[in-house]
């Protein structure tokens, strides 16, 4: 992976390498005999150790850095996807309900969705490195707690807490990336992020089949220990410093946040599955409630929990909708067209699973190309474009027919996955460089959210659509993907009007 992630900077920038060489010299020889008592202050030690902001870190720094971010988000992306394929077997090793088992997951998410935005505006205080070597850490030990469970509420506990190191990770991962690149190379960053999320979503099954076909269920997350160790050794030597602003944690905002996500995830998780109405309807008016009172508080605060500051930012609010639309449209797709290959097509699992296969293995190309483009053209077209391929995907996925051949659905899902990766780089660049850059902690984090909160919306809609149209099903669902697709297609396109983010 080191290999790959050096390649994808070019050789120009040795020249960058020797202008922040001369500029450090000649710093050097400005100070005169100051370091002495400059060492001796806290504050200019965590400044001295922070990288250069027009040039990123050093190389090869540059490189273990972000090998260390890439293998931290491929454990956080893997550990999601791997529980899921391995549900029945866990739920039938510790003898628990099909119904129950689905906590495993549960419990990852929903500590992961109401943690990630409490854990970036740590990271804005205390320190992006802080807090991402700090969830690592609990990731790890998390990892091994859930090996060794003896039962269903242990591991779910686990789970929770695993979540909670996940989130510490996922929270300011692009924050640091912004620190590590410099803003020319930005988005080559960025695509790196975006190609190791496409691969791990990828190999995630067949890494849990895999894992399953020669050991018990517990090596799913005990390989998850030695991977976390090292990348923690890696982390300690590597990770840059930020700049940090000492203005008070807001905790109250922070529990808030936790109602207000939880109660939503909870609302329309059971909107999908089939809960009674009422008890929903109370669930969604208590996030409201509480909502209306935390976006009243944020909008107080000089540095919000609830980036409301860089909601203000129109390219960033546009960034942040058109990265909702889009995660709800994929979502859709990935959850129905198992349904649609399998019932309707009458394909199998292996056949199912091959044919999805060129969305996520396309986007591992398109990611770092666009990711390369974003740093000369603008986000908006790029974004727009990739949005419009990945509608004309879905519009055609939905009118693939009765008896279409695997080349014919091959080229469609290649087709979705181009689409949504030309998008997907370009777009989180600009969300993080549209930020100040005290404020990388917070765009990192509304990052995570969106992507999370259309995932989330994306799974509701699906379980919707299947209970008002069973036998249609599928068809419906990518139609109805396909419209937020091109919603998020507009949405771009209007950041083209806006002033460009300086990163």
């Amino acid at each position: 992976m080191a290999t790959g992630i050096a390649r994808l900077d070019s050789t120009d920038d040795c020249r960058h390498i020797a202008v922040h060489h001369n500029n450090t010299m000649q710093a050097s020889s400005s100070r005169g005999s100051r370091p002495a008592s400059g060492a001796s202050n806290p504050a200019a030690a965590t400044s001295a150790a922070a990288p250069d902001a027009e040039h990123g870190l050093p190389l090869p720094q540059r490189y273990w850095a972000i090998l260390v971010v890439a293998l931290g988000i491929t454990l956080a992306v893997l550990d999601s996807a791997i529980a899921n394929v391995a549900l029945p077997t866990i739920a039938r090793n510790l003898h628990a309900s099909a119904a129950s088992s689905i906590w495993i997951v549960n419990a990852y998410q929903l500590s992961v969705t109401i943690s990630l935005l409490p854990l970036s505006s740590l990271g804005d205080r205390i320190g992006y490195r802080r807090v991402y070597l700090g969830g690592m850490a609990l990731f790890t030990v998390a990892s091994l707690g859930c090996a060794l469970a003896t039962s269903l509420p242990l591991l779910a506990l686990a789970r929770v807490i695993q979540g909670f190191g996940a989130a510490g990770i996922m929270s300011v991962n692009t924050a640091l990336v912004r620190m590590i690149y410099p803003p020319a190379r930005l988005g080559r960053g960025i695509a790196i992020n975006a190609m190791v999320v496409a691969i791990s979503s990828a190999v995630g099954p067949t890494v849990a089949s895999g894992v399953l076909s020669v050991a018990p269920w517990p090596w799913l997350f005990a390989i998850n220990v030695p991977i976390g160790v090292a990348a923690l050794a890696v982390g300690l030597r590597s990770l840059p410093r930020n700049e940090r602003h000492d203005s008070p944690y807001d905790f109250p905002s922070a529990v808030m946040n936790a109602f207000v996500f939880g109660l939503v995830i909870f609302a329309v998780d059971g909107l999908g599955h089939g809960e009674r109405y009422g008890f929903v309807a109370v669930e969604l008016i208590g996030a409201i409630v509480i909502g209306y009172f935390f976006v009243r508080r944020q909008r107080t605060q000089p540095a919000p929990l609830l980036p409301v500051d860089l909601l203000r930012i129109p390219v960033f609010a546009l960034s942040v909708g058109a990265s909702v639309c889009s995660f709800c449209a994929q979502m859709l797709a990935f959850v129905s067209l198992p349904f649609l290959l399998q019932n309707h097509l009458g394909m199998s699992q292996v056949e199912t699973g091959l044919l999805m296969t060129p969305w996520p293995l396309v986007i591992v190309g398109a990611a770092p190309l666009s990711g390369v483009l974003s740093d000369r053209i603008s986000a908006g077209w790029l974004g727009g474009l990739g949005l419009a391929a990945l509608t004309a995907g879905l519009l055609l996925l939905a009118t693939l027919g009765e008896h279409p051949t695997a080349s014919d659905i091959v080229w469609r899902m290649a087709l979705c996955g181009a689409g949504f990766g030309i998008f997907q780089s370009p777009n989180n660049r600009t969300m993080l460089s549209a930020a100040p850059r005290h404020r990388s902690g917070g765009a990192s984090g509304m990052l995570g959210t969106a992507r999370l909160t259309g995932q989330t919306l994306g799974s509701a809609l699906v379980a919707l659509v299947f209970g008002i149209a069973p036998q249609h099903g599928p068809v419906i669902t990518l139609y109805v993907a396909a419209g937020f697709a091109a919603a998020a297609a507009v949405v771009s396109t209007m950041r083209v009007t806006q002033a460009p983010a300086a990163a």
